[in-house]
């Protein structure tokens, strides 16, 4: 006997669907604001910092890169309450994915911040300007703008990853999806849906962070 797709119950649930995926948008808003914002004050501190700062950074990164982020996800969740640190599963979620875009952003961003010529922050101290005022006004512009692609692929690979956190009982695209198709008994159907839904969500994001991009970096050379 074939098998006959029958797409009506996913379209009876697409405003669940849509909360979902409004979710996971929400979730990757929140990581990617802090887990930016930490990372370049991170490849600060490892490119020049003190020797106790670089090291501390240095294995805070090897840590996160080298365990798998729903181990990383159950340990905020599950293993901290046992010292008296307790989360909402939602506030976990945030907390993890933002540890996680963190360490990868840092070692990004210490890369851009390597591939500036080291006369460009020369010529700034040179005019006078504090140290402060030529990183943010001189060294950063230029770091961010060379690795501004691989930021971007970074923070949609953590949309795609926050599915897991599903696993945690938050209610995002993925387990909306896992709900529908428990009730339904339609997983084909239910799971096409769901990853054309993720596969528009990271095309969107792209294109409104070129957009984002073009419009930063025409005003820095104007």
């Amino acid at each position: 006997m074939g098998y006959e797709l029958d797409f009506s119950a996913i379209t009876a649930n697409l405003g669940l669907l849509l909360e979902g995926a409004g979710l996971t948008l929400m979730l990757t808003a929140i990581a990617a604001t802090l887990g930016m914002a930490l990372s370049i004050g991170g490849a600060a501190a490892r490119r020049w910092g003190p020797v106790w700062a670089q090291t501390l950074v240095g294995a805070y990164v090897e840590l996160i890169r080298n365990t798998p982020f729903i181990v990383q996800l159950f340990f905020i969740f599950f293993g901290l309450p046992s010292l008296g640190i307790k989360l909402t599963a939602l506030a976990a979620a945030a907390l993890a994915m933002t540890i996680n875009l963190t360490a990868y952003g840092i070692e990004i961003m210490r890369a851009g911040l390597e591939a500036v010529p080291p006369g460009q922050r020369e010529a700034g101290l040179s005019l006078g300007l504090s140290p402060l005022s030529v990183f943010v006004y001189v060294t950063l512009p230029q770091a961010v703008a060379v690795v501004y692609p691989a930021l971007v692929s970074q923070i949609i690979i953590t949309m795609l990853e926050s599915a897991v956190v599903s696993q945690i009982a938050v209610i995002d695209l993925t387990h909306v999806a896992d709900l529908i198709q428990s009730r339904t008994y339609r997983a084909f159907e239910t799971y096409f849906i769901v990853t054309l839904i993720y596969l528009g969500m990271a095309l969107l994001l792209r294109c409104l962070f070129n957009l984002a991009g073009q419009r930063y970096f025409a005003g820095q050379r104007g």
